[in-house]
């Protein structure tokens, strides 16, 4: 925990320009479009460590894609950062009610190789399957920094991944990556119907064997993080649908990535949200779809997820937001608009 948070220092000159010419100010939902890129090409961002990476410009914009459930990719001048990537999204029995722990690890190279690019960071927030299944893929292939926890440390440490790539965070930690900075956010998982985490567990060191199976990936506790552009926007992404509100208040994003909550466990989980955070001026709904269908078709809803009561609770605690639900097949702009 960081008892400084509340001490940040708002950003008022970016983020009413932000507001007033980007993003806008005026409350509304932006439906899906198909106004996209089935097929994203796939960008020429070297390796992690590599010595030849210029920092963005002032022209570069930021573009971003949803990946599904709350996965993202972030496109600057020719640089790629990923959040919680899943793109096989293979079947378990999870929307059917016969889910089945023992189902097998999987990862369709082609299709995430087609959607993920070449990234040179990708961001972990917790190690459940839906948000790790593709790393280790990605990171061996392309050399990308991992940033998570200490358990996805070692889950990746045994699947074969080079320790000298992962940086373990557990938030308060702002990382600077030569042209945009990305603050490790404290936070918790979603909370069950129940008050109860799925599959907690944290591990100190790396498993006796590699898993090969979604059981064997436990929670290992969960992150959030606030990705920088420059002088262009700031993001907030959760791979979770809870948050510690005394860890996220003052970071007032400009793009706020909300995953929808599937119980009501939280205690008044939009408000305090939107409050703690500043009444981001776009907040996107996330984790609400049913991540076990192809990304080339729209997102179908998860049918335990209150998408709906989340879009008119954000307008109820914070009228001035622009309420955009996404589509896998639309790239957006900085603004959160899809780009033409």
């Amino acid at each position: 925990m960081n008892p400084d948070h509340t001490q940040r220092t708002p950003r008022p000159g970016r983020r009413s320009v932000l507001r007033t010419a980007v993003l806008g100010t005026a409350a509304g939902l932006a439906l899906p479009t198909a106004a996209s890129a089935a097929d994203p090409a796939r960008t020429t961002a070297a390796p992690s460590g590599t010595a030849s990476r210029p920092a963005p410009g002032p022209a570069d914009p930021v573009s971003w894609r949803w990946l599904g459930t709350s996965g993202w990719r972030m496109d600057l001048g020719g640089r790629t950062v990923l959040f919680d990537p899943y793109v096989t999204r293979f079947p378990t029995g999870l929307f059917g009610g016969t889910f089945d722990a023992a189902t097998e690890l999987e990862t369709d190279e082609g299709l995430v190789d087609r959607h993920a690019g070449r990234p040179e960071v990708i961001l972990v927030s917790h190690s459940h399957w839906d948000h790790l299944n593709d790393v280790p893929y990605l990171a061996k292939t392309t050399g990308a920094r991992v940033v998570g926890t200490e358990t996805t440390y070692h889950l990746l440490c045994s699947l074969g991944v080079d320790p000298a790539q992962l940086s373990v965070v557990r938030g308060g930690e702002v990382l600077d990556f030569g042209g945009y900075t990305v603050e490790a956010v404290a936070s918790v998982h979603s909370r069950n119907k129940n008050h109860s985490y799925f599959s907690p567990g944290t591990l100190n060191a790396p498993p006796a064997t590699a898993p090969t199976t979604i059981g064997e990936l436990p929670e290992g506790d969960t992150l959030a993080f606030q990705v920088t552009f420059g002088n262009g926007p700031s993001v907030f992404l959760m791979g979770g649908s809870d948050f510690i509100e005394r860890e996220v208040t003052g970071l007032r994003p400009d793009i706020a990535m909300v995953a929808v909550p599937s119980s009501t466990a939280t205690h008044r989980y939009v408000p305090r949200l939107m409050g703690a955070l500043g009444s981001p001026g776009v907040v996107v709904p996330v984790h609400w779809d049913n991540f076990e269908v192809p990304l080339s078709g729209p997102p179908l809803r998860d049918p335990g997820a209150d998408l709906d009561g989340l879009v008119a609770g954000v307008r109820a605690a914070s009228p001035a937001s622009r309420v955009v639900v996404p589509d896998y097949r639309t790239v957006y702009g900085p603004d959160m608009r899809p780009r033409r």
